[in-house]
């Protein structure tokens, strides 16, 4: 009998809020791929004037991303489907692609995966940490400031024991530079 079931890659917000119904969810990792600040967000974490970040999947060899995969409650593949879709290609950034992922307790399982275009106008893949932290520091769209984004990932892979460099240190360092920010706002009247 062949598994039906949707798996669903997430690497970022999904983690935190996957936004469907989740009949099972387990550490996953995906290989190929690195977890980066490499989207501009012009919708739910910045502006097409001022521009947040968000994360996106760069291709790079030798590179693994650990995340969850989701696998969807039966019966609402159809309706996850057309959210992820809404949610995930407001701008046509992400492609849609199906990725073989590998369960922490050694299942293989397709996933359906967002990852980002690289000749897309939003792609900025190479952005120096520091240039990423003020960005994410100063940014805020539709779905609030682009530090909560950062600050939630961070938290929620930290929770579930996933190590992420760079975003441990992005967030130690936006939240120096929204302290900053706050100070010379309460002094400049």
């Amino acid at each position: 009998m062949q598994d039906t079931a949707l798996w669903v890659f997430g690497y970022g917000s999904l983690i935190w809020h996957p936004g469907f119904p989740v009949a099972e969810q387990a550490i996953a990792r995906l290989d190929g791929w690195q977890r980066s600040f490499c989207m501009r967000s012009i919708h739910h974490r910045g502006t097409e004037a001022a521009p947040g970040l968000v994360l996106a999947l760069d291709a790079r060899p030798g590179a693994v991303c650990d995340g969850v995969a989701f696998r969807v409650e039966p019966g609402a593949e159809a309706d996850t489907l057309a959210a992820l879709r809404e949610r995930e290609l407001i701008s046509s950034a992400y492609l849609e692609t199906r990725q073989a992922v590998r369960l922490r307790d050694g299942r293989g399982v397709s996933a359906l995966t967002f990852v980002i275009d690289p000749d897309h106008v939003q792609y900025c893949g190479g952005l120096p940490l520091e240039e990423q932290a003020a960005i994410i520091a100063a940014a805020t769209g539709g779905r609030g400031p682009n530090r909560d984004y950062l600050y939630n990932t961070a938290e929620h892979l930290d929770a579930i024991g996933i190590a992420d460099a760079d975003l441990s240190w992005l967030a130690e360092r936006v939240r120096a530079l929204s302290a900053a920010m706050q100070r010379s706002c309460g002094t400049a009247r």
